[in-house]
């Protein structure tokens, strides 16, 4: 089972790694999110989370889809049944983890959830959302100093972020 402190170790050494599936068009949308004025770095993060959400498969893509507007209708059985499979048949699917991690976390189901926000920030370390996801779990348990750090590695890939700020301001 993943802890707190193998996350934030992940999160420490997102800079060095690389992601499991690389989309070239990535490193220059990460550039473009933390420098850019609002307007464009919202368009990259846009196309950020269009890249994630796209498999080599397109069953895969669909599946996710599906399962992503599950959690939205709140059919969260479905939804985790849904991603459970898919992630049988595509265990490198980083961001079926953080869907996961998602449902995982409305539903309170927190050592799952950070299983799961690990798995993802192993594919992917710049998973901001995992990221934001993860702090707020920490600040919500008192972790305060974690959840600052976790906040503050969002912000650095996503500095237009608010609910990181928000998360900040609010956790001095």
């Amino acid at each position: 089972m993943a802890t707190a402190v193998d996350i934030l170790n992940l999160i420490a050494a997102r800079r060095s790694r690389r992601p499991a599936r690389l989309y070239p068009a990535l490193d220059d949308l990460f550039v473009r999110l933390a420098w850019a004025p609002l307007g464009d770095a919202l368009a990259a993060e846009e196309r950020i989370w269009d890249a994630w959400m796209h498999h080599p498969h397109g069953a895969a893509a669909r599946v996710l889809a599906a399962a992503t507007g599950d959690i939205a209708a709140r059919r969260y059985d479905i939804a985790e049944t849904r991603l459970t499979l898919l992630l049988r048949s595509a265990p490198d699917f980083a961001e079926a983890w953080h869907k996961r991690a998602t449902l995982y976390y409305l539903l309170a189901r927190d050592d799952e959830c950070l299983a799961d926000i690990h798995r993802t920030l192993e594919l992917e370390p710049r998973h901001f959302c995992a990221m934001l996801h993860f702090g707020e779990l920490l600040f919500a348990g008192g972790a305060t100093e974690e959840g600052r750090f976790a906040f503050r590695a969002v912000l650095s890939l996503h500095p237009n972020l608010p609910r990181a700020r928000q998360g900040l301001s609010d956790n001095p």
